[in-house]
């Protein structure tokens, strides 16, 4: 059972690091996660008397 765990930390870490080293080189690799932006016009009636 201590082997397990041992093993789960070690995966941690290792997911850990992975993410850190994902993230100082993400803007180097130009991966494009954000939606294209574009506008949305709804034209709208308002009942004012």
């Amino acid at each position: 059972m201590g082997r397990a765990f041992k093993w789960l930390f070690y995966l941690i870490i290792l997911g850990f690091l992975g993410l850190l080293a994902y993230s100082y080189a993400g803007p180097f690799l130009d991966p494009e996660f954000a939606p294209e932006a574009q506008e949305i016009r709804i034209p709208v009636e308002l009942d004012a008397q």
